[in-house]
């Protein structure tokens, strides 16, 4: 296997690394002239949608109607003595939305990314859906809770938009400001047709996924969901039966969103005691070891044991992706890497300390997946996609990366390989141990895969991708959570299952 080279990784990633801002929230961007249009965008291949036709809107009336007429007096009247609040929140709102919620997505994945702690008997109350309130409050957004609600999330958006791209050349609806030169729009202007609006089509789909997944976030989302659509009008993009038409669309979708995420298996994977004492004894008897949680009071179970068998986006099965055995503590090659996490531990240069910190994605972060969400999004913006080309790197950068998540458990738990605080005599990290198996490294797992599926979309940075993913991979076995062989077969997994995601999209009529 092909070691990293850490020294040469260090000084390739260290101003690169450096210059990153790593707080998930608002990006400062500008409405931005669209690359290009994708007239043939409703014809792409969606991920749960069969056929555009499937959901039926209306005929738009025509521009010259007294109705259509009416609609764009409307529109006026409403742009009409904007005050400073509302001229923010419109320039909140850019002419590609659905960056906007993917934002709202990684705020809510940290805010929600605090685990459970024990009752004052030393017991644990698991987040209970049925019971969102709790305490404690649902969700625990981990990084599978997380990675699986932006699959969800984007996929959603890229087939709402894939929807609204069919009927807008459809039927060719020009944009109020197109047919009405007295409007002045907000944003840059574009060719694009406002028939039916994709704004609204994203805002409603955003808000019902959100909502499904962030219960107790039901009113937040939809005070950002009315600003939304408000802004749609006040920013003279859309008329009402533009955004009445995106709004069919976009719950259209999310009902199949939702009816796929009721039967993908999520709700089976955190499992009582009984089931996962029995995966680590099956574990134990295959190998002759089984992970246990170092924690004090100790945990009866671990993070999700059956996240590894919810239902894939991408990869057929996920045996296909499932990677050979770690080497059996004691062994030379795990002395080797046991020996290497000593010397870091004794020896931590500033620079890998600060990989290890910048990458840790602990308690209150946006997790992993949302590291990467947060790069596609800067790139995506640095080359001007429109919001159908932008939902479709998210959409399959996410489903990639919930791929991973899933394959990286079900190694996770079918090896069940305990972690260096074990297997070392007195070994301690800087980080903390996260309560699951350590091989293969999920940060690995997770980096890599998205950096496949963005390589293959922004060529021009795929350098800049993979040693990314390097260095989260790194980053771990720096902070002393992860032996080196973790991590090496961590990105391995990855790569392999980003070419799943890479080959989906090579065939979905977008290129």
């Amino acid at each position: 296997m092909k070691n990293i080279n850490i020294y040469l990784l260090v000084s390739l990633l260290v101003v690169a690394s450096s210059c990153i801002e790593e707080t998930p929230r608002y990006y400062e961007f500008e409405s931005y002239q669209f690359e290009r249009m994708d007239e043939d965008g409703g014809t792409w291949k969606t991920f749960l949608v069969t056929d555009p036709s499937q959901i039926s809107i209306t005929t738009p009336s025509d521009v010259n109607s007294s109705e259509y007429q009416a609609e764009l007096t409307q529109v006026k009247n409403q742009m009409s003595g904007l005050n400073t609040g509302q001229r923010a929140v419109i320039r909140y709102w850019t002419n590609n939305p659905v960056l906007r919620w993917n934002e709202i997505a990684l705020e809510l994945a940290a805010k929600y990314n605090l685990i459970p702690g024990p009752n004052p008997d030393d017991t644990y109350t698991l987040p209970n859906p049925a019971n969102p309130e709790g305490p404690p409050a649902f969700p625990f957004a981990h990084p599978p809770y997380t990675s699986r609600m932006l699959a969800y999330l984007s996929a959603a958006q890229f087939d709402a938009l894939v929807v609204s791209w069919y009927y807008k050349f459809e039927y060719d609806r020009k944009s109020p400001y197109k047919v009405d030169d007295s409007i002045v729009p907000a944003y840059t202007t574009n060719e694009i047709p406002s028939y039916p609006s994709d704004g609204a089509s994203i805002a409603q789909v955003s808000k019902e996924i959100l909502t499904a997944m962030f219960p107790l976030e039901a009113d937040y989302l939809e005070q950002k969901f009315q600003e939304h659509i408000v802004s749609l009008i006040q920013a003279g993009l859309n008329v009402p039966s533009d955004i009445n038409a995106g709004l069919t669309i976009g719950t259209e979708v999310a009902n199949l969103a939702k009816q796929r995420a009721s039967s993908d298996g999520m709700s089976r994977a955190q499992t009582p005691k009984p089931v996962s004492d029995s995966i680590a004894n099956a574990a134990f008897e295959r190998f002759g070891w089984k992970w246990q949680n170092m924690e004090t009071p100790q945990r009866p179970v671990g993070l999700t044991p059956l996240f590894g068998k919810v239902s894939m986006w991408n990869v057929p099965n996920v045996e296909e992706v499932r990677v050979g055995p770690p080497p059996a503590p004691g062994s030379v090659e795990f002395e080797k890497d046991a020996q290497e996490l000593q010397r870091f531990a004794n020896n931590l240069t500033t620079n890998q300390r600060r990989i290890a910190n910048w990458w840790e994605d602990g308690v209150g972060s946006y997790t992993p997946p949302g590291h990467w969400n947060k790069f596609a999004k800067e790139t995506i913006v640095k080359n001007k996609l429109n919001p159908l080309r932008s939902a479709r790197v998210l959409a399959y950068m996410n489903t990639a990366i919930m791929d991973a998540g899933v394959a990286c458990w079900d190694t996770k738990y079918y090896y069940h390989y305990p972690r260096p605080v074990e297997t070392i005599p007195g070994f301690k990290t800087i980080l903390g141990t996260p309560n699951f198996p350590a091989y293969t490294s999920g940060h690995s797992t997770f980096s890599a895969s998205a950096a496949e599926v963005l390589s293959y979309f922004f060529p021009d940075d795929a350098t800049k991708f993979k040693n990314w993913a390097m260095e989260a991979a790194m980053s771990r076995v720096y902070g002393g959570i992860h032996y080196r062989f973790d991590a090496e077969v961590g990105i391995k997994q990855g790569e392999n299952v980003g070419k799943y995601a890479v080959n989906r999209a090579k065939s979905d009529g977008g290129n």
